[in-house]
């Protein structure tokens, strides 16, 4: 899998839909003590389950949505961050909910087949 996507591909910093989606996700899942540890606490919600979600979006999420965005965990974001491809479901899910096109997006499922 890519942990990033070129931008011959599809360019997630034009779009950040997956960190703005929802206050239920991202939650930490597969972390480890240390790997939660890595990422400042200001990042982290009240109840330690995930990342702080404020103003509809991911706390580490900086700049404008689907315009550019960054990560600032992006090395120590948590494993569904990770797992988040341009084009999966999720995206799919994510950016329709925020009103954001689904055309532009990779076949995920061609993606796979190599």
């Amino acid at each position: 899998m890519l942990e990033t996507s070129p931008p011959d591909i599809f360019d997630c910093q034009t779009c950040g839909a997956c960190c703005a989606y929802s206050a239920d996700w991202p939650r930490f899942s597969l972390e480890t003590d240390e790997e939660i540890a890595r990422i400042p606490e200001k990042f982290i919600a009240a109840d330690e389950s995930g990342m702080r979600f404020e103003a509809g979006r991911c706390l580490a999420l900086t700049g404008e949505l689907g315009k550019h965005v960054g990560c600032g965990v992006y090395a120590d974001r948590p494993h569904v961050c990770r797992t988040c491809m341009p084009g999966d479901p999720e995206c799919r899910i994510a950016r329709q909910a925020l009103g954001m096109p689904v055309d532009d997006l990779p076949d995920f499922e061609g993606m796979n087949e190599e």
